[in-house]
C-alpha cells in the first residue's frame, strides 16, 4: 500500500521509524553532537555534487556537452542514492543494527527543528537589536541580498522562507517516503541538495545544473500543493490567521513565483497571514521586478513572523498526524 519495496523491519514498521525520526528532530533537531564525528549526510553528499562540479563543469565547453554532463551527475547520484537507500532498507529488514542505522540517518535528512530555529532566530534578532541584526540573521536562510531589506522585508524574507521550506523540508521527504520508503526520501534529498547547489540561474549552472534543477522542480510538484493545503489547514488553529484567505490567495496567485511550486505554500501563507509576500528583490547585483503574492500587507513585522512559526507548528503536527494515520492503517490492515 505504502513504501513500496521497502520491506519492514520484524516487528518494527518503516512509518514508526519515520515516526520516531520526526519526533526525535522535533526535540534536538539534527543531532549536532553527533556530525562533529562523522559527517553529516546532507554535508556529503554535497562534498560529492562539488566534486562531481569542479571536475565536470568547464567553462571552454559548450553548453550542450555541459548539459550531458550536468545530466550525467543527477543519474549517478540518483542511483547511488536509489541504490544505497534500497540497500539499508533490505538489511533494516533484516537486522535491528540496520534498522537503527536508518533511524539515525532519518533524523539529519528531515530539517523541521533546524528551519524553525533559524526563522525564530530572525524574529528575536529584529525584536531585540532591531533591522540590522534581523539582516544578518535572515541572510542565514535566504539566497537573496540582505543588505538592502527595511524590517519588513527582513519579515518577508523570513516567512516566505519558512513556507517554501516547509514543503521541501518537512512535506516533501515524507510524501515520499510514503510512495518509496527510505530510498525514495533519500533520492529526493539528494535531488534537491543538487538543485540548491548546481541548479540556480547563474550563467555557469545553467547548462550543466538544468537537469537537476528541472528533475527537483517535478519531485516537488505534488508535495508543494500537498503544503499548500496544509498551511491552510493549519491557518484555522492559528489566532488571526484565516484558512479561506489562505485558500484564496492560492488559486489567485501560486501561480504567480517564478517557481513552479514555491508559489504554492507561500501564497497559502501569505493569505493566512493577510500579508503580501514576494515582490522585487536583489540577487548577485541584479533587481527581479517579481509579482506580489497576496494581496495584504507588505509591512510585515517580527510579529507576523511568530503568528507564521506557529501555523507552521500546527503544520507540522498535522503532517505527524497523517504519518501516524498511514503507520495505525499499516498495523491494523496488513
Amino acid at each position: 500500500m505504502f513504501a513500496l519495496g521497502t520491506g519492514d523491519v520484524p516487528g518494527i514498521d518503516n512509518f514508526a521509524l519515520l515516526l520516531a525520526a520526526m519526533l526525535i528532530e522535533a526535540l534536538i533537531g539534527e543531532a549536532r553532537p553527533l556530525f562533529l564525528v562523522l559527517r553529516h549526510p546532507i554535508r556529503l553528499i554535497g562534498d560529492i555534487v562539488d566534486f562531481l562540479d569542479r571536475k565536470l563543469n568547464r567553462e571552454h565547453r559548450s553548453n550542450t556537452d555541459l548539459a550531458v554532463r550536468g545530466a550525467l551527475v543527477v543519474l549517478l547520484m540518483v542511483a547511488g542514492a536509489g541504490s544505497a537507500g534500497w540497500g539499508l532498507a533490505w538489511g533494516a529488514a533484516r537486522n535491528s543494527w540496520a534498522a537503527l542505522a536508518m533511524l539515525v540517518l532519518l533524523v539529519p535528512l528531515l530539517a523541521g527543528r533546524s528551519l524553525y530555529d533559524h526563522v525564530r532566530a530572525v524574529a528575536e534578532a529584529m525584536e531585540r537589536k532591531g533591522v540590522e541584526a534581523g539582516r544578518s540573521a535572515v541572510g542565514h536562510i535566504v539566497g537573496r541580498e540582505t543588505d538592502r531589506l527595511d524590517s519588513g522585508g527582513v519579515a518577508r524574507a523570513a516567512i516566505e522562507s519558512l513556507a517554501e521550506n516547509f514543503s521541501d523540508a518537512v512535506v516533501a521527504p515524507v510524501f515520499w517516503f510514503a510512495l518509496f520508503g527510505f530510498p525514495g526520501l533519500l533520492v529526493y534529498k539528494v535531488v534537491n541538495t543538487m538543485d540548491s547547489m548546481i541548479g540556480h540561474v547563474k550563467p555557469k549552472y545553467r547548462a550543466f545544473g538544468f537537469t537537476a534543477a528541472r528533475l527537483d522542480d517535478v519531485l516537488n510538484l505534488a508535495p508543494a500543493r500537498l503544503a499548500a493545503l496544509v498551511i491552510a489547514l493549519a491557518a484555522a488553529a492559528a489566532p488571526t490567521a484565516s484558512p479561506g484567505a489562505a485558500l484564496r490567495a492560492v488559486r489567485r496567485d501560486a501561480g504567480k513565483h517564478r517557481s513552479p511550486n514555491s508559489g504554492w505554500p507561500e501564497a497559502a501563507m501569505a493569505g493566512a497571514l493577510g500579508l503580501a509576500l514576494a515582490g522585487p528583490r536583489h540577487y548577485a547585483g541584479q533587481v527581479f521586478d517579481e509579482p506580489w503574492i497576496g494581496d495584504g500587507r507588505k509591512e510585515a513585522t517580527a510579529r507576523d513572523i511568530r503568528l507564521a512559526l506557529y501555523v507552521y507548528v500546527v503544520a507540522c503536527l498535522l503532517i505527524a498526524a497523517l504519518v501516524a494515520a498511514i503507520l495505525f492503517i499499516r498495523l491494523r490492515y496488513t
